[in-house]
């Protein structure tokens, strides 16, 4: 009897007490009005040509990079991750392509804003994706000849991206992503803004070190796979040399012309 009563008196208090408010959503970001942030138009036709995708479109390709967003975006927000790079074994298995339709995407949700970050300082190839030339880029702000702030691009049209581009090959690229000044410059772009997500492009791991070097200082990584370029070989050991680095997944990049 003294079991039952106590368990009654359980349920009185708990119907008597106040409901729990549900966890609190986050809002939609207000739209940007970028000032210090250079601003510049990309051609329609230039996009098309390198396959850079409207991330609102309703085309079978913007679809499938929605899909992969809402993947990305589980397992990092599950654990936390705020910083992604975007590997591949060898050159020409559609990594850029794949950097910049997937942080155009991620933009495009509303709820975070979207650095995209060129650090392939060998062969890079952002710029040129998107149709701009930049005055100053990543190599200037990693060697300390520029202000992270001048080295920032919006492309109009994507909304909440921002981009941080290369202008051309560096000769000690593995040494400035393995320095101080990248430690400083990636500490700095992830602790400014609390809802960014920060999407780095990378030589492949298998043509130099850079990548290796750089990847202890992402959050995690997806690894590029193109059918008829990349090797099965190729492939396993890319992801056995990345074995410290929390891999979200493999992307097959299915157009195999794709650069």
């Amino acid at each position: 009897m003294e079991r039952i009563r106590k368990a009654l008196d359980r349920a009185r208090l708990e119907r008597a007490a106040p409901p729990q408010a549900p966890p609190a959503v986050p809002a939609p970001l207000e739209s940007i009005v970028y000032s210090r942030t250079q601003v510049f138009q990309p051609r329609r036709d230039v996009l098309e040509r390198n396959r850079v995708l409207d991330p609102a479109g309703t085309d079978p390709a913007a679809a499938a990079y929605r899909m992969l967003r809402t993947q990305v975006l589980q397992r990092m927000d599950a654990n936390g991750w705020r910083s992604i790079a975007i590997f591949s074994a060898q050159a020409s298995e559609g990594k850029t392509t794949t950097a910049i339709n997937l942080a155009a995407s991620l933009a495009n949700d509303r709820m975070h804003t979207v650095l995209l970050v060129d650090f392939d300082l060998r062969t890079p190839a952002i710029a040129g994706r998107l149709g701009f030339v930049p005055n100053a880029g990543a190599e200037d702000a990693l060697s300390g000849r520029s202000n992270l702030e001048d080295c920032l691009y919006h492309p109009e049209g994507f909304e909440r991206l921002v981009v941080l581009p290369a202008r051309g090959a560096v000769a000690n690229s593995s040494d400035l992503l393995a320095g101080p000044h990248c430690r400083r410059l990636v500490a700095e772009v992830r602790t400014r803004y609390p809802e960014r997500i920060i999407v780095y492009d990378l030589p492949p791991v298998r043509g130099a070190d850079d990548a290796l070097a750089f990847a202890p200082l992402v959050d995690c990584g997806l690894v590029v796979a193109s059918p008829g370029r990349t090797r099965r070989g190729d492939l396993v050991r890319t992801i056995e040399l990345l074995r410290n680095t929390p891999l979200v997944g493999t992307v097959l990049n299915r157009g195999p012309d794709d650069p």
